[in-house]
């Protein structure tokens, strides 16, 4: 490896469309509850945020996050929303997302930044439907295997979180 792709200097190629169809696998992955998939999609240093809706731009060390998890905290949350006795979800949210406004914002090095808007049904069993609406920020690493979340952001648009229920699975 040379000096600049070592210091990250160097800039990969991608386009808007390898992005767009990873944002469409990711959500097919998490929609079906394949989360050991999904989980193989994330960096050894990912982390997954989901900041108030009264402070977006807040930094997590000094607001109170929705979620703030690292890597193992990830991987621990899929454990327990996996697990049949996890009353959140047992049974299962089935959750339909639609991706939209896919955008490449930067690209520093290996890590690409991109944008995305959502909304997100969800159904619950003797619940009434919730939807989430809002935008997705990414810092995706681009690998040989493919991309790799770095850092997943998602930004509520709600007003008042205390009407969409439980954010037990992954949003």
């Amino acid at each position: 490896m040379n000096a600049s792709m070592s210091a990250g200097i160097a800039n990969v190629a991608v386009t808007r469309a390898e992005v767009e169809d990873f944002f469409f696998h990711e959500a097919a992955l998490l929609d079906e509850w394949r989360l050991k998939e999904w989980e193989a999609l994330l960096a050894d240093d990912a982390t997954y945020f989901i900041p108030p809706n009264d402070d977006l731009e807040g930094g997590h060390r000094g607001t109170l996050y929705i979620i703030s998890d690292d890597r193992e905290r990830i991987r621990q949350r899929i454990i327990r929303v996996m697990d049949p006795n996890c009353h959140a979800e047992f049974p299962r949210s089935r959750t339909c997302r639609l991706i939209s406004n896919v955008r490449i914002t930067g690209v520093e090095g290996d890590i690409v930044h991109a944008a995305a808007n959502f909304v997100c049904y969800r159904y619950r069993r003797y619940q009434r439907e919730f939807v989430y609406v809002g935008s997705y920020q990414y810092a995706l690493r681009k690998t040989a295997e493919g991309f790799r979340i770095k850092e997943r952001r998602v930004l509520l648009a709600a007003h008042e979180l205390g009407q969409l229920g439980s954010v037990s699975f992954i949003l």
